[in-house]
């Protein structure tokens, strides 16, 4: 048995809207979006009577997505959104960018803000860490001297 790709991450949040307008900004492509109700639903997810909508985004190389969910029900059982960098399980999604500049300039106008700083590492990378809408957090990566 091997992996054929890794599918999507999920990632739950609140306001659905602001978290598909904070992907979009980052490049992601809206490939759907759709309500999830029904005992199937449930049997997967071990969340019976859950009322979810989600939001397909699609990475512009076409290879990875990103999953927002927002549950309508049951209510919400704990919230991890603004948890640092060392807690336990999910903590974030790193993404590759060609302009970490430019990118940072256009999420920041949506509210985002770099966790500490952009490092460069050993100047093959600039990296950094950013919280999104609802403290969602990502990593950005540009390779440099490409």
């Amino acid at each position: 048995m091997t992996i054929i790709r890794m599918d999507n991450v999920g990632i739950v949040v609140e306001d659905l809207d602001a978290a598909i307008s904070f992907f979009s900004e980052l490049g992601l492509t809206l490939e759907g979006r759709t309500p999830i109700e029904g005992d199937w639903a449930g049997r997967i997810t071990g969340v019976r009577d859950q009322r979810v909508e989600i939001a397909m985004m699609r990475t512009p190389d076409g290879h990875g997505r990103v999953e927002l969910s927002r549950f309508d029900s049951p209510a919400i059982a704990s919230d991890h959104r603004h948890a640092p960098v060392n807690s336990l399980g999910y903590l974030r999604v790193m993404f590759a960018v060609d302009d970490l500049d430019d990118t940072l300039a256009k999420l920041k106008r949506l509210g985002a803000s770099v966790v500490d700083e952009v490092v460069n590492y050993r100047d093959i990378y600039r990296l950094c860490y950013l919280r999104g809408p609802e403290g969602i957090l990502i990593g950005l990566a540009q390779q440099l001297g490409k």
